[in-house]
């Protein structure tokens, strides 16, 4: 091997590995592939803020190595319709080990990803799913226009609670 062709070898594996790196980090920001302009939150921190502020919540669950995940990634974040809908919840972004384990948030299963609608109260609200989908996969989403319909009519069933106090 020539040297002309051994620094063509380190420069391919130089630019290869950056963008691996590149590709890592992006997963590791806060939107994790979802979108950064959001106001993302980690779930204990998003149930709080819903319980002070009486708003609902919209809790992302998937994986970093998934198909289904990476393919509804860069639809959800493009999504200009998500994005304003967003500011009506706290938006919760879970990804790998953040899965939360309670059987509440696999209401129908453990696949990814899944989509979950919850009250203030943090309770999940199982009638808000994906009507357009699977029967049997109730909070699996593959596109962005279920997504949309069923913000929708979470913020219709889901109105602001006033928040409550603590008081007599």
């Amino acid at each position: 091997m020539g040297s002309s062709s051994t620094l063509y070898y380190l420069l391919v594996c130089l630019l290869v590995t950056h963008l691996i790196i590149d590709g890592v980090l992006a997963e590791e920001e806060l939107g994790r592939g979802l979108g950064e302009n959001y106001e993302w939150h980690a779930l204990d921190e998003g149930l709080l803020i819903a319980k002070q502020t009486g708003k609902p919540l919209m809790l992302i669950i998937h994986k970093s190595w998934c198909g289904a995940c990476k393919a509804l990634k860069p639809k959800f974040a493009a999504s200009t319709a998500i994005y304003e809908m967003s500011k009506e919840f706290v938006m919760v972004n879970t990804i790998d080990s953040e899965e939360p384990k309670e059987e509440k948030y696999a209401p129908d299963g453990g696949y990814i990803p899944r989509i979950l609608f919850l009250n203030s109260n943090g309770e999940v609200q199982q009638q808000l799913y994906n009507k357009n989908g699977n029967p049997k996969y109730k909070f699996f989403y593959f596109d962005d226009e279920a997504v949309v319909e069923v913000m929708k009519e979470a913020i219709e069933t889901l109105e602001h609670q006033p928040v409550k106090s603590d008081e007599l």
